[in-house]
């Protein structure tokens, strides 16, 4: 399958509590992120990740999805129209 360049945007609340198991999952889906961007903002114990990623509709898929079902996880995400050759 044909790759795409992409972003992934995420908010985190309850940072305390779930920045590990985000952190962790990032780790697993290494392979597909270009660059990763955070801002923590420990006054309401939540932050903001951005990435930016190359991957396929199924890699972004399951990337996000299971972000989605991480508690206090919101997550947006988009890949680019031209596929990469």
């Amino acid at each position: 399958m044909q790759t795409r360049l992409g972003f992934v945007g995420l908010i985190i609340e309850d940072r305390e509590n779930n920045a590990a198991n985000v952190n962790s999952l990032l780790t697993e889906f290494g392979e597909i992120i270009l660059a990763r961007t955070g801002v923590p903002c420990p006054e309401r114990n939540c932050s903001a990740i951005t990435l930016v990623i190359d991957a396929t509709t199924d890699q972004l898929g399951s990337l996000t999805g299971r972000l989605g079902r991480i508690s206090g996880v919101s997550v947006k995400s988009m890949l680019s129209k031209m596929q990469q050759a």
